[in-house]
């Protein structure tokens, strides 16, 4: 990103791009059969801008409340999309019908905790509403696997995983907000 950070480019545009990439990865993933491979490739690269662009805003000294909000929406909504995404293309697999209700699980769920961290941000501050680590990897990090677990075929294990794993994710997440905003008073 320094390249970029004495350009006219500015965060948003790549946030932007960031989110019609991810699009296009979802609309891939739906589409099913050979198309999620290239949906592979576009979801890996919205991901990667999708950090990309918070880094351009802190180096060229671009950073905004508006610029913040959207990168947390867009990069929601390209969650959202890829999950409902690829539980439609995979429905013609071995899951059958019970694929889409898992992107729709595991897409709701993602949403839920993307609207829980956005209010907790609100009610207690960014240091309250940052996402687990572990050895210096959020939890979300876990999505730049999904190009290789696409390419390996493993999508159906994947979204079997995610369409039980984000709504139990998302329960935790509810838990331990009421927790921290119960701590607070808030």
């Amino acid at each position: 990103m320094r390249p970029l950070s004495t350009t006219a480019i500015t965060p948003n545009q790549i946030t932007a791009l960031s989110l019609a990439i991810g699009c296009l990865a979802a609309w891939l993933y739906a589409s099913g059969g050979a198309a999620v491979h290239l949906g592979g490739l576009c979801f890996m690269l919205s991901f990667w801008l999708d950090h990309a662009d918070g880094e351009l805003a802190r180096m060229a000294g671009r950073t905004s409340t508006f610029g913040h909000y959207f990168d947390l929406a867009a990069g929601g909504a390209v969650l959202v999309a890829l999950f409902i995404g690829i539980g439609i293309g995979a429905s013609a697999g071995a899951l059958g019908a019970w694929s889409i209700g898992l992107g729709l699980g595991a897409g709701l769920a993602t949403a839920g905790i993307f609207a829980l961290r956005m209010g907790l941000e609100r009610r207690a501050g960014k240091a309250a509403a940052r996402q687990p680590n572990l050895l210096g990897f959020e939890i979300e990090d876990v999505m730049y696997l999904l190009g290789p677990i696409t390419w390996l075929g493993l999508l159906q294990p994947f979204l079997v995983l995610a369409g039980i794993g984000a709504p139990l994710f998302a329960l935790v997440v509810l838990w331990r907000s009421r927790r921290l905003l119960a701590g607070r008073g808030a």
